[in-house]
């Protein structure tokens, strides 16, 4: 049976006449020849390489973040985006300064480590300490509140390599839950596993959670060689750690998200709204977390806009999102702006998984629109893209909106090697394959064009626990 005809029988009789509101042959025929001619173009690439060499690292609220602002908006201009905004975001002000850590017994030595965001500082004098080990932290939740001695808390839980990033969310935990776990049981400081794939001496940063009123200890990563090293150290009897950690927050901060519109024409005050976030650790130059899904989501807009035979129905919005990393401080300063206009928003989507091949397009809409998105699919499938489900993330700068009722979709990438780099010194362009990134461009180039030229809804979505 023919993939549309498929999706129309699942929907059911009660939905027959709104399913028969399809996105028309020329539409599919233009999307196609978007597709193929953005197979043959490296304006993603190029955008990406501006950003990576004239701003590189954008940790939100610094002068590197500020010029990623500048940049995001003179670029929009450039490619002539027929209206280009700045809307303002706060957020408290982190700082990193000097980090440090060594082991100073019984086998003295350097470690490879780096703070954890919004982690408080050690102090001038640091901490030393004995180590106390835990797998997890969960064995580390175990022991009675008060219990330690002021020992520095060491958890060792490694990451699982995966296609779809699954891994990650296992592992995270000790990364967002750590410190204040750890003040709760009477630590001094607490040292965690990178949460990333890879065996390279680059520690990976990310922010940690503290509730306001709650403990918190200076955290810190090591690297996955260290914290080998640190495991077979700790096999052979006590070990003494100095941590070192100049960081901590330091009033509040400023940056914005930045915004460019391809006017639509007959829906103009319709939105498809795609993005990736502008801001990025310090440590590498945000090339792959999330220079790329900036670059390529800029380009879409600016590709369409120049390629297509006539203007998109609604219009195209592309947000370079501010502080995503420190806690989706601009998705939520979008949503409090635009809360009013969200029937408004048709359809949103993230590109923030880094830098590998799209292999699926996945779904949260209402059951009726499954037929436009088995179309849309049927564009996307000679990129080598399988259909998904209807449970679709989005992307993180998009859950606000998705909370609060917009239709999501997801072009999932091959995460296998994406936290070999996530949050590192390693996070630069030589990571970005030019074939694959074009492979993505059109990719988002055609779906774009398709949700932007449907005549109907994909609301109300799912609720999806």
């Amino acid at each position: 049976m023919h993939r549309i005809c498929l999706l129309l029988a699942l929907c059911g009789g009660a939905h027959l006449a709104h399913a028969q509101t399809l996105i028309s042959q020329d539409d599919l025929d233009i999307a196609a020849q978007l597709r193929d001619r953005a197979l043959n173009s490296d304006m993603a690439y190029q955008l990406l390489e501006s950003l990576t060499v004239e701003v590189g690292p954008r940790m939100a609220g610094t002068p590197g973040d500020a010029a990623g602002v500048a940049w995001a908006k003179k670029t929009f201009e450039a490619l002539d985006y027929d209206q280009v905004a700045l809307e303002p975001v706060t957020f408290p002000l982190w700082r990193r300064g000097a980090e440090s850590a060594e082991v100073t017994a019984p086998y003295p030595q350097p470690l490879a480590v780096t703070a954890l965001g919004f982690s408080p500082g050690t102090g001038p004098q640091g901490v030393e300490a004995k180590v106390v080990h835990f797998g997890t932290l969960h064995e580390l939740a175990q022991i009675e509140d008060g219990s330690l001695n002021g020992e520095i808390v060491f958890i060792s839980n490694q990451m699982e390599r995966t296609k779809t990033g699954e891994g990650y969310g296992p592992a995270v935990v000790a990364r967002r839950d750590g410190s204040t776990v750890t003040a709760a049981k009477g630590g001094s400081a607490v040292m965690i596993r990178s949460v990333g794939t890879d065996n390279n001496r680059t520690p990976h940063t990310g922010t940690m959670r503290v509730e306001p009123g709650q403990a918190a200890v200076p955290a810190a990563a090591l690297s996955n060689p260290d914290a080998d090293l640190l495991v077979a150290m700790l096999e052979r009897g006590d070990v003494t750690v100095k941590l070192s950690l100049d960081v901590g927050i330091d009033g509040e901060g400023l940056s914005h998200n930045v915004i460019g519109d391809i006017k639509g024409s007959d829906k103009a005050d319709e939105f498809v709204i795609i993005g990736g976030h502008l801001d990025s650790w310090d440590l590498g130059t945000g090339a792959v977390d999330d220079g790329f899904g900036v670059a390529i989501t800029m380009a879409a807009g600016r590709f369409i806009a120049e390629h297509a035979p006539r203007p998109p129905s609604r219009t195209i919005r592309v947000v370079a999102w501010a502080n995503e990393e420190q806690g989706l401080w601009g998705a939520k300063a979008y949503y409090e702006a635009h809360k009013d206009q969200l029937e408004k928003h048709l359809v949103g989507a993230e590109s923030d998984f880094g830098a590998g091949r799209v292999w699926a397009f996945a779904s949260r809409v209402n059951k009726a629109a499954l037929p436009v998105i088995g179309q849309i699919h049927s564009v996307l499938e000679p990129l080598g893209i399988e259909l998904g489900n209807n449970a679709a993330f989005g992307g993180a700068d998009v859950l606000p909106l998705r909370a609060a009722g917009m239709p999501v979709v997801s072009l999932y990438q091959d995460g296998s090697d994406y936290f070999d780099y996530h949050h590192t010194a390693n996070d630069t362009l030589d990571k970005v394959d030019p074939e694959v990134m074009r492979q993505n461009f059109a990719a988002w180039v055609a779906f774009t064009w398709l949700a932007a030229n449907y005549p109907g809804t994909f609301s109300p979505a799912p609720v999806i626990e």
